[in-house]
């Protein structure tokens, strides 16, 4: 990423996961003089019951950034001439924009996977590239012109994790670019739009019904789970394998399970209120052999 000082007077960040956060640091380390920092509240986030501050809070409070929760509170900047969208969390309504026109860093080529989860739905989908675009903000769903594009492959053992870094590396970059030659005309989207509707919680659910592939794709993409003895075990990683006659979820190895069209081998999983562990370290603890079934 570059060094070169932003010319603008202030900016307004507004992100919260830690994707958000590659593209924080690369302004901070730019010079852009960022005036407010807006993220979504503390919230519980993995185990335990206390309140953890987004990825986005925590770095722009090392750095002595004001931090808010509050999106109103930029109208009552008097400074900042433009406010940079990263995973922020939510849309930004008229009457904000109004007062502080925006620019967001979007993670796929536009108009493919407009919304809010652009990075599991291009995995699920079994795209074989996908990219970033700097794009004006508007009040509907990530319609705005694009200032600038970067492409990628989506590579076989991408997950939605790694796919996203590399993404946010990718817009860091573009985004400096394009801060750096503003103002920029933007380019009205052309295309078939496609939409990347927010991830529900039962989505992670495998079916073993479906093909290898899609289930790889689903481990890749999502927090992966099926029900083992009544309790929810987490599919971490896994690999393809070739197939194998079977009934569906059955075990035709000691770590292969059949799937409709091939096999999949589990090589991580997470048992209900334990850490991550191998499958050959969970599987020596359990009670379930080749012929088993493991939702059954």
């Amino acid at each position: 990423m570059g060094s070169e000082k932003i010319n603008l007077p202030s900016l307004v960040f507004l992100g919260s996961p830690e994707p958000s956060v590659v593209v924080l640091d690369a302004l901070i380390e730019a010079g852009a003089q960022i005036e407010m920092v807006v993220t979504q509240p503390d919230a519980k986030r993995g185990r335990g019951s206390s309140l953890t501050p987004t990825a986005v809070k925590l770095r722009a409070l090392e750095h002595g950034l004001t931090v808010t929760h509050d999106i109103a509170d930029v109208t009552k900047l008097t400074q900042s001439t433009l406010g940079v969208v990263v995973a922020y969390g939510r849309i930004i309504s008229v009457d904000i924009l109004r007062h502080l026109p925006m620019i967001n860093v979007h993670f796929s080529l536009l108009p493919r996977w407009r919304g809010a989860a652009p990075v599991e739905r291009a995995i699920l989908a079994g795209d074989s590239h996908t990219g970033v675009c700097i794009m004006d903000v508007e009040a509907t769903l990530d319609t705005g012109a694009v200032y600038a594009q970067s492409e990628t492959a989506i590579l076989d053992d991408d997950t939605s994790d790694s796919l996203a870094t590399r993404l946010a590396l990718l817009g860091a970059d573009a985004l400096l670019d394009v801060l750096g030659r503003w103002p920029v005309v933007g380019v009205p989207q052309s295309g078939e739009p496609t939409y990347a509707h927010k991830i529900s919680a039962t989505e992670g659910a495998i079916d073993w019904g479906q093909s290898s592939q899609q289930i790889c794709r689903q481990v890749r993409a999502l927090r992966a789970y099926c029900d083992f003895k009544g309790q929810r075990l987490g599919i971490l990683e896994v690999s393809q394998q070739p197939h194998q006659v079977a009934n569906f979820g059955e075990f035709v190895a000691p770590d292969v399970i059949a799937a409709r069209d091939g096999s999949v081998r589990i090589l991580r999983v997470q048992p209900a209120g334990k850490a991550p562990m191998s499958a050959q370290d969970w599987l020596r603890g359990v009670r379930i052999g080749v012929g088993d079934n493991i939702s059954k």
